[in-house]
């Protein structure tokens, strides 16, 4: 693909998607666009948006967002879809690395919908309009910033291409397919359920805000087939369907990812979706989305197993999707053999690894995630946490991951993270943060019993929640200043 892509966009989706069919790809509220509609709407605000140098999305799910992202790719602009939920500081920061930039507030979101509008310009010549450029930057994403500050990862029209193109086939959804996204537009996740479904000629019908009362029944008022979530909506679905089974038919897939899920909430969402198919997608924002999933059959036998590696299965990411490969390197840098846990390399196609201008790639193309984990015998990826996460206790590298498994075991226990403070003897100290019931001494106990003493939290604090993104990471850096501050 590499040696067609400088002649590719992310616009040419929309126009096979456009041939494929005039059906509805986008509905909001009962109100839905054409493939043809999205874009007309689109060419229109190519037109508004050339010559800027970004165009800036403030708002939340809506069928403006495909227009502006097509627009914008039509014009030759990158698009910088921002979280609106974020302070005015911090929003202030993100828009004033953007100068010039045209920036789409909530209230003119409508307008960019609308067809016709008075004084719109007539249509220009094709000539007029650049030439599709795979090696352009098609959209910066913030990451999420939860160990550090956010940063702009750059995704060229090639890299979302390659996801697309390397792992879909083209129009082969049903006629009545159709995926409910409720992730936020600035998240990698919405980015790539919008361009997987146009694609596949699945309709998208957005969320504007999450609820999971609204999202069940959507699912039933829209015949919803396809769905993504991320750990804590899933939380939240499974703890508000009333029985043993959702009430979803119509639902085949479900597709989780964005943060580490609860066992015990895969679990108990296994049981109340019967019918559908769960498929875990791992992936970051600098690799175009997902990188690895583990499957539908792959979580029906995990299960049903009693071969204890196979079971384990369940808690893994799966395996890499076509075209991209993996790697579990030492500290030295080394490939690590077959079951030893390490740093996670990854290289592919639809890999950025590009933060303004400089990239992270090594000479052989290998991007570090900075997660760490192991690949089994089967090539089933396990992610074991940052490698920023990682805490040093007496000379010991100890993983969250593994005691926030053991904790969220608990039955008392709702959210858990595991971080190290400072500790003039040992290096660092652990302190487990949890939101739930039970006896610090007695939390104590229950890991201790589980894992080996070096990993029992020396310190149980609650909290009424954790700090999360939106997409339900965790953020240790907001828990690690609190707790050196109170702890240490």
């Amino acid at each position: 693909m590499r040696e067609n892509s400088i002649l590719m966009n992310i616009g040419m989706l929309l126009e096979m998607a456009v041939s494929a069919g005039d059906r509805a790809a986008v509905t909001t509220g009962g109100r839905s666009l054409t493939a043809s509609e999205l874009r007309g709407l689109a060419r229109a605000a190519a037109r508004r948006f050339r010559g800027r140098p970004a165009v800036l999305y403030l708002g939340a799910n809506h069928p403006a967002y495909p227009v502006a992202l097509f627009g914008a790719a039509l014009a030759g602009v990158p698009f910088v879809p921002l979280n609106y939920r974020l302070g005015e500081e911090q929003l202030s920061d993100l828009r004033s690395r953007h100068p010039g930039a045209l920036e789409l507030h909530p209230a003119d979101l409508d307008a960019l919908v609308e067809p016709g509008e008075p004084g719109e310009e007539p249509e220009e010549a094709p000539g007029q309009a650049p030439e599709p450029d795979g090696d352009a930057v098609a959209v910066l994403l913030y990451t999420s910033g939860t160990t550090a500050a956010p940063k702009a990862a750059v995704l060229r029209h090639r890299h979302l291409l390659a996801y697309v193109l390397n792992t879909l086939e083209f129009a082969s959804a049903g006629v009545d397919d159709a995926a409910l996204v409720a992730v936020p537009p600035y998240h990698i996740a919405g980015l790539a359920n919008l361009l997987t479904n146009l694609y596949t000629g699945r309709r998208v019908v957005y969320m504007p805000a999450f609820d999971a009362g609204e999202w069940l029944e959507t699912v039933r008022r829209e015949g919803i087939t396809h769905a993504l979530l991320v750990p804590t909506m899933l939380a939240r679905i499974v703890a508000a369907v009333d029985g043993d089974d959702a009430g979803t038919p119509t639902l085949r897939s479900l597709a989780y990812g964005g943060a580490r899920t609860p066992r015990p909430v895969l679990e108990r969402a296994l049981q109340v979706f019967p019918g559908t198919g769960f498929v875990n997608a791992y992936g970051l924002t600098e690799t175009a989305s997902s990188i690895a999933v583990l499957g539908p059959g792959d979580h029906r036998k995990a299960l049903a197993s009693d071969d204890p590696l196979v079971r384990a299965r369940l808690s893994s990411v799966g395996r890499p999707l076509p075209g991209v490969e993996f790697q579990i390197r030492g500290e030295d840098g080394e490939p690590l053999p077959t079951g030893e846990t390490g740093l996670v390399f990854v290289r592919g196609e639809q890999i950025s690894g590009e933060y303004g201008g400089r990239s992270t790639l090594d000479e052989g193309g290998w991007f570090p995630t900075r997660d760490r984990g192991r690949l089994d015998e089967g090539g089933y990826l396990f992610i074991e946490g940052r490698a920023d996460d990682t805490i040093i206790r007496g000379g010991e590298n100890i993983a969250p991951a593994e005691i926030e498994d053991v904790l969220l075991a608990h039955p008392g226990i709702v959210e858990a993270a595991v971080v190290g403070v400072p500790d003039p003897e040992w290096g660092q100290r652990l302190v487990a943060v949890v939101a739930g019931d039970g006896e610090p001494e007695e939390i104590r106990r229950w890991v201790r019993e589980r894992l080996r003493s070096s990993k029992t939290p020396d310190t149980v604090v609650f909290r009424a929640r954790l700090p999360k993104t939106d997409t339900g990471k965790v953020l240790r850096r907001v828990l690690q200043a609190e707790l050196e501050n109170t702890h240490a």
